[in-house]
């Protein structure tokens, strides 16, 4: 019972990196606004200060792993929460223009780059396999208590003047606290064994596609992909505007964002329950189901004259529920699972780093599809996503579930 308490609590201080990764994604929902209107922003500026937090996560994601397969998984958690904390200093009392803006939220999506690759794979190797699904999700769980965080907070706060500047460096607060846990966490004992092999200096991408392991490797980045390409970050983002349709936005937008995230948490707090209960592809399979089937509702809704308003709302809470169930925290969780320790920061980083660049492709192509095909047809397009991710996984993705990574690896045909 001490040493499950003891992993518990270690994979606690790892993953609240996350909450801090989680607000960085919230603040922005509510400050933009404010920025747009302060800074007189074009629409491409905007859109510029919105996404260079994920150019940042791409090229932290890509370096971040790979760097701790060289250096260690503590190392880059500590550096990755300075860069977070650096970033929303500067947000938060340096930032007299939008280029600073821009600079300081690239910064910052290093630091969220990094953490969303290392943490997984950190939390993945001091787990035991009875539990690793749950403790591997928590990073998955801190992300969403950051966006209601932050979703909370800009609500408190309020939409006036500039007090973007507060919404944008509330993660300082959270990192200084991070960089003091991270002092007493213990580095990974898989990362130091493996020190001592003749694959310490971990793998090179070139070794990520070739044999069995670019088989595996190419698994991991397809769950990455399409935990993304359908759509997840476009109801997130977009939802105020897309009720807003069908008059049922309200007239307090930041209190919408809040709503959603609660939705979003008590799902995720659900899957977190039931990750180690059942099957990996029984909870994945089962969540593109339903995002499936959700989606055809609003497909549906947005093709008629009169759509019912509680139907849509509904459909769209619906759609966040069953995505939390499943791509949401087990995409990190199988992949962490599948990858062999050598190359588990670099192959983390690769499929981190899809998931990031189709985040950024979605969030910046929906306004072009909702003007050009239709909302209808936007959502059409994700729910045939959802329908192909489920398919993909019923029939080629291994059951991780209850299994040593030793075994995993076994019946992936990889080497120990």
């Amino acid at each position: 019972m001490k040493d499950n308490n003891s992993t518990l609590a270690k994979a606690l201080i790892a993953a609240f990196g996350a909450l801090v990764v989680g607000l960085n994604l919230g603040g922005i929902s509510g400050a933009i606004d404010l920025i747009e209107n302060e800074f007189a922003l074009t629409a491409l500026a905007k859109g510029f200060v919105t996404g260079s937090l994920m150019i940042g996560c791409l090229i932290g994601a890509l370096t971040g792993g790979s760097m701790s397969d060289k250096f260690g998984r503590k190392p880059m958690l500590l550096v990755s929460a300075l860069l977070l904390g650096l970033a929303a200093a500067g947000c938060w009392f340096v930032a007299p223009a939008a280029i600073y803006l821009v600079a300081y939220r690239f910064i910052g999506g290093l630091g969220v780059g990094v953490l969303s690759a290392v943490i997984p794979a950190y939390i993945t190797e001091i787990s035991p396999a009875e539990k690793r699904g749950t403790y591997v999700s928590l990073y998955q769980l801190f992300v969403v208590i950051g966006i209601l965080g932050a979703y909370t907070f800009n609500w408190a706060v309020g939409a006036e003047g500039s007090r973007w500047h507060l919404m944008l460096g509330l993660p300082l607060v959270f990192a200084a606290v991070d960089v003091v846990l991270l002092l007493f966490l213990e580095e990974s004992p898989v990362w130091i064994d493996n020190r001592g092999k003749s694959k310490e200096k971990g793998a090179s991408f070139g070794e990520l596609f070739r044999g069995r392991i670019g088989w595996v490797v190419f698994l991991g980045s397809m769950l990455a992909f399409f935990q993304q390409i359908t759509g997840i970050n476009v109801v997130i983002n977009y939802a105020p505007g897309i009720l807003s349709k069908l008059g049922i936005a309200g007239s307090n937008p930041l209190l919408q964002t809040v709503v959603i995230g609660i939705a979003n948490l008590v799902f995720t707090i659900i899957a977190l329950w039931l990750c180690d209960k059942f099957g990996r592809k029984t909870l994945l399979v089962t969540g593109c189901i339903g995002c499936f089937i959700s989606l055809g509702y609003l497909v549906y809704a947005y093709s008629i004259p009169n759509p019912s308003s509680v139907g849509v709302l509904v459909a769209i809470l619906a759609y966040i529920g069953f995505f939390a169930l499943s791509l949401s925290p087990l995409m990190f969780v199988v992949t962490s699972e599948m990858y062999p320790s050598y190359i588990r920061g670099t192959a983390m980083a690769l499929s981190t780093g899809i998931s990031w660049a189709c985040a950024f492709i979605v969030v910046q192509l929906y306004p072009w599809m909702e003007q050009t095909l239709g909302t209808n047809i936007a959502f059409a397009i994700f729910a045939v996503l959802c329908l192909l991710a489920g398919l993909f996984i019923q029939f080629l993705i291994p059951e991780t579930k209850g299994k040593s990574l030793e075994q995993i690896q076994k019946e992936l045909k990889l080497e120990s």
